[in-house]
């Protein structure tokens, strides 16, 4: 958790006179509000505010430590506006994390792009299939793919991911075609282990149909789920961006194509909007702008 926010936070509670207001003219949530103040008192090792269900007072410690650390942020304020920090060409190391599947040539390239545009930028992007704290963890942003972003968190809505329902051409050879949501219950499948798709609506001519998916393989690592498919163990929903090449070259077959599967909003994931750094403003608005051409072109 950056310490200088924190202390940012932490004067903002105090002149705020709550958790609340405080949250609100930062325009981040109560609970990250929270957060940043407990960092301080773990970190000082001392209480800094008495907190009641009505009542915010500072400690005696707190008291101290809000007066110095006052002075140190007006100072820091002044020495920011005369070197003029906000630059018009962003610096420094971006940490992201994102979902696994996002190792894929089209968020390659939108990568080659940004640091074209903007060399100063080192773009240290970690890719897992899991739950990622951003403040605990010390990340600038997330890229989420999600029908239900955290409520804690400020999102930015990139664009949609549809989601494929493909096998081998071996596979469906030997096990037979689908010509209705209905059969993928007699179907292998290889199924994520970091979302529960057990049951998976799929839409198209008649309607929607509630299916269930039988895995015979889970795995956390969608390159590992498309190895599998393409080896013949059974059939996998993929996100576009992986499958799109394995459909155009052949190697997989789009299976009931007339049906559309999940398709979750991708999210560009931060956590304020006020001291949003100028590396993640221009990340965030150059995939927006990206995407945004990406959807134009495909329509």
């Amino acid at each position: 958790m950056d310490a200088l926010t924190s202390l940012r936070v932490f004067r903002e509670v105090v002149e705020a006179g709550s958790f609340v207001k405080a949250a609100e003219r930062l325009d981040i949530s109560t609970a990250m509000t929270s957060k940043h103040v407990a960092n301080l008192e773990r970190q000082l090792g001392v209480r800094l505010l008495n907190r009641t269900t009505r009542h915010l007072s500072l400690t005696e410690a707190g008291s101290v430590y809000y007066e110095q650390c006052s002075e140190a942020l007006d100072i820091l304020q002044a020495a920011e506006s005369a070197v003029g920090v906000q630059t018009a060409q962003p610096q420094g190391v971006l940490k992201v994390t994102a979902p696994g599947w996002f190792a894929n040539r089209k968020f390659a390239d939108l990568l080659v792009a940004y640091q074209a545009r903007y060399p100063g930028v080192l773009v240290d992007l970690r890719l897992e299939n899991r739950f990622v704290d951003l403040v605990e963890e010390g990340y600038d942003m997330a890229l989420r793919a999600t029908s239900e972003p955290s409520p804690s968190l400020i999102v930015r809505p990139l664009c949609k991911m549809p989601f494929v329902l493909a096998g081998s051409r071996a596979y469906l050879e030997l096990h037979g075609n689908l010509q209705h949501p209905d059969d993928v219950a007699r179907h292998r499948m290889v199924l994520p282990t970091y979302t529960n798709i057990d049951t998976v609506t799929l839409t198209g001519p008649g309607g929607a149909f509630t299916v269930r998916n039988h895995a015979v393989l889970k795995t956390n690592d969608t390159s590992m789920a498309l190895q599998l498919v393409r080896a013949g163990l059974g059939l996998a929903y993929f996100p576009a961006w992986i499958v799109e090449p394995e459909l155009a070259s052949g190697s997989l077959v789009r299976v009931l194509p007339d049906y559309a599967a999940f398709a979750p909003p991708v999210y560009a994931v931060y956590t304020s909007r006020k001291y949003m750094t100028t590396k993640v403003r221009t990340f965030i608005d150059f995939l927006s702008e990206s995407l945004s051409e990406s959807r134009s072109e495909s329509q």
